[in-house]
């Protein structure tokens, strides 16, 4: 009699993993996950250096903006921050999209649009700071 309930359990059990194979795999979304933790870690420490330096040049003009944006201790953590902000938001809002977006059509092209606007918006920023250093 045990024997027979076992015998079930197992079939009910191959069933189960039959119906659950081709959705997706618990290895494929790591890599994102992983990537995300590291850009917010390396977020943290440039959003605090960012709103610290931003604060120092409240009240100027234009002029003292770009100054500021064109020495290189400025240009290059600034550049790490665009980089890493646009790369964590792209990761973030794709895993947002595969999650919650059912329709594969409206899915791949959601995701598209948030690679390319992350990147476009990202080379955009990094393109503004290279322009304050060459004398925007």
């Amino acid at each position: 009699m045990a024997n027979g309930v076992s015998e079930m359990r197992d079939n009910d059990n191959r069933a189960a993993l039959s119906l659950a194979r081709g959705l997706g795999s618990a290895k494929t979304g790591v890599h994102a996950w992983r990537w995300q933790r590291v850009t917010a870690a390396i977020l943290v420490p440039l959003v605090i250096w960012s709103l610290a330096s931003l604060i120092a040049v409240v009240g100027g003009g234009r002029e003292t903006v770009i100054g500021w944006l064109a020495r290189p201790g400025v240009a290059i953590p600034m550049i790490l921050l665009l980089i890493a902000l646009f790369w964590h938001m792209a990761l973030g809002l794709t895993v947002v999209a595969e999650d919650y977006l059912h329709n594969t059509g409206v899915k791949i092209a959601t995701v598209a649009v948030i690679q390319f606007g992350c990147l476009a918006l990202g080379v955009a920023g990094v393109m503004a700071v290279v322009l304050a250093i060459v004398g925007g």
